[in-house]
């Protein structure tokens, strides 16, 4: 069983940037994902990355604002955002995966951190 621990979450000004952290522990590595919920919405994909770094998915709203990226020697991915936007206000999550290949869907994830609210206001 693997422990996710999102970090780095906050209020900021639209426009603003924040640097989301995942860390895992042990020395699994995993393919990579971050997610997120607005209130009254459904959890959504918002960028994934390869277990070996290699390959890296991101949702049509995030792209070319969002970049994932992982540091494989502290086990620890990061999801840098610029340019954020009110809407996406949400509490993001980390989440992992056995497999190798980076995964846009929820469902095949085997584990999640307990999320880190990100706040953008207007």
């Amino acid at each position: 069983q693997v422990q996710l621990v999102e970090s780095g979450g906050g209020l900021v000004q639209a426009g603003g940037s924040l640097r989301l952290s995942c860390a895992a522990s042990g020395r699994t590595l995993y393919a990579m994902g971050w997610f997120r919920q607005a209130p009254g919405k459904e959890r959504e994909f918002v960028a994934a990355m390869s277990r070996g770094g290699g390959n890296q998915d991101y949702a049509d709203s995030v792209k070319g604002r969002f970049t994932i990226s992982r540091d494989n020697a502290k086990n620890t991915v990061l999801l840098q955002m610029n340019s954020l936007k009110p809407e996406n206000t949400a509490v993001y999550y980390c989440a992992a995966d056995r497999g190798t290949n980076s995964n846009t869907r929820s469902i095949e994830y085997d584990y999640w951190g307990r999320g880190t609210q990100v706040t953008v206001s207007s």
